[in-house]
């Protein structure tokens, strides 16, 4: 039995395997530079030597709203579901409530610290 991914977990307690968030490179216009498998910190993708092409291999490590590597790279050939899908799926699973809950009672874990100059 192989051992559970650390990077694949829930996104506000949902399954990430029900989230369809994950980058897409467009052959076409990668001109190989790399930039997105190496400023990806969660390892989604790696590269093809011999095809000099950036490869989607871990999709689901891709953290859910995170578009560093479409960001970065210099021919916009790294594309990802619509921000409108996120959207949606924040208001259909309720996730904004979550978010505020979490919020309120737990402020030990996200309130600032206030630095006195």
């Amino acid at each position: 039995m192989s051992e559970p991914n650390a990077l694949i977990k829930p996104w506000h307690g949902v399954p990430r395997e029900e989230i369809h968030w994950d980058p897409t490179v467009v052959d076409e216009r990668c001109i190989g530079c790399g930039l997105c498998v190496t400023s990806c910190g969660r390892n989604v993708y790696q590269f093809d030597y011999e095809d000099n092409v950036a490869v989607v291999t871990n999709p689901l490590q891709c953290m859910v709203g995170c578009s560093t590597c479409a960001t970065v790279c210099p021919r916009e050939a790294v594309e990802f579901p619509s921000l409108g899908y996120i959207q949606q799926l924040i208001r259909d699973r309720k996730i904004l409530r979550q978010s505020k809950d979490l919020l309120k009672n737990h402020p030990e874990q996200y309130e600032t610290q206030k630095i006195k100059s």
